[in-house]
């Protein structure tokens, strides 16, 4: 696999646009990365740091892993024979990676990201800006990945790398789209923000960044979108068709609006990658670990045996019971999610779940509108599934 090109950078053309723009360091790239997480989507991150030219330290916990990524430019436990570029240099030292880095991509579960984070607060250098790159809700606080990082490394910048990407994809150097977003203060131009120099960052040939101040907007989708995704996988496995998907998707991605405006999101931000992008890909296609730990769940595949035996984190699993968590507490309507739990946390019987939700009252489209009804078919979409889920 050949390396991409950088993009050059754009000449000035002695108009008074090019001569108004901001030149100081603060919209340049940043010219050291360290990535915090060794697994499939870090590990791609990083090649394409080391793609657009950037100095980038991979940190994982496994020195085995490590020196098989230094010797072959491969990472086979996670990406298979897919080639690494030289400019990517794998440690196991947390200390190492983070020495003279500009900024972080954290890339580890998020069940991880308060105890990595406080690591990286410790250790990284005042003021580097940390992109958290887990989706999801902390469970407990209700929490989005963004908001524990700022509780546990205060006074930083934070931000995210969001969007439809599939690790591999992105590493063979597929085109992509991701938007990159961060937390900053409302008076800051946008070509000044950590958002704007990490997407600077991160841009090749194929690898195409766009910029948000919106991180509810986008880090909501995220989070959700794996929850979706298994519903669309278990009526996949099960032999249902592409109707049925849409209709997932669809009012799946209403449940996330509705949620991304509670937590202070524009609806807007949730029609683009980091929302509606994501959650088609996601809902899509077997190469998603959480539509294809549904698939097989609509097989008759029992929970414990999916995946048996190889180390695949499946976060929709657990971003069900934090999302419902906080939906609940919000008095937020979000059915989907409620099923999902329903199935992969209470141990529900899937006839049963998908049952009931597709024979809950009638309401309308869009929510402002006022309309409940009692579904006159209650027993005839109770027999449907269970027919097809026996």
């Amino acid at each position: 696999m050949q390396d991409e090109q950088t993009p050059n950078a754009p000449t000035s053309t002695g108009s008074a646009d090019a001569a108004d723009r901001p030149s100081d360091a603060r919209t340049r790239p940043y010219e050291r990365i360290a990535v915090i997480g060794g697994g499939a989507w870090g590990t791609a991150l990083a090649a394409v740091a080391a793609r657009a030219g950037r100095q980038v330290r991979l940190w994982m916990r496994d020195p085995e892993l490590a020196r098989t990524i230094a010797e072959t430019r491969t990472n086979p436990r996670y990406l298979g024979k897919i080639g690494l570029p030289h400019g990517l240099e794998p440690v196991t030292d947390m200390a190492r990676a983070l020495e003279g880095a500009e900024a972080v991509l954290l890339v580890t579960p998020s069940v991880t990201i308060r105890e990595m984070g406080a690591e990286l607060g410790r250790l990284a250098a005042p003021g580097v800006p940390i992109f958290v790159c887990a989706k999801g809700i902390e469970a407990g606080t209700g929490l989005l990945m963004s908001a524990v990082l700022e509780e546990v490394a205060p006074g930083r910048p934070v931000g995210t790398v969001t969007g439809p990407t599939f690790a591999a994809e992105t590493a063979a150097g597929h085109p992509t789209a991701v938007t990159v977003a961060c937390t900053s203060e409302p008076s800051v131009a946008m070509p000044r923000r950590p958002a704007t120099r990490m997407a600077m960052s991160l841009a090749t040939g194929s690898f195409r960044p766009y910029v948000s101040d919106d991180m509810a907007g986008v880090e909501v989708g995220g989070a959700v979108k794996n929850v979706i995704a298994i519903a669309c996988g278990i009526l996949a496995g099960a032999g249902f068709g592409d109707n049925s998907r849409a209709a997932i998707i669809t009012r799946g991605l209403d449940e996330i609006k509705e949620l991304a405006v509670r937590l202070g999101g524009r609806r807007e931000t949730v029609t683009g990658l980091g929302g509606l992008g994501d959650l088609i890909l996601t809902c899509s296609s077997r190469q998603s670990r959480n539509f294809s730990y549904g698939f097989q769940r609509g097989q008759g595949v029992a929970d414990d045996a999916v995946f048996e035996g190889r180390p695949v984190v499946v976060e929709g699993r657990h971003n069900a019971v934090t999302v419902t968590d906080l939906a609940r507490r919000l008095n937020l309507h979000m059915p989907i999610c409620e099923m999902v739990r329903a199935i992969t946390a209470d141990g529900q019987p899937i006839a049963i779940a998908f049952a009931a939700y597709w024979a809950a009252p009638i309401r309308a489209e869009p929510r402002a509108m006022d309309l409940e009804i009692d579904h006159p078919a209650v027993e005839a979409v109770t027999r449907h599934f269970e027919d097809k889920f026996k």
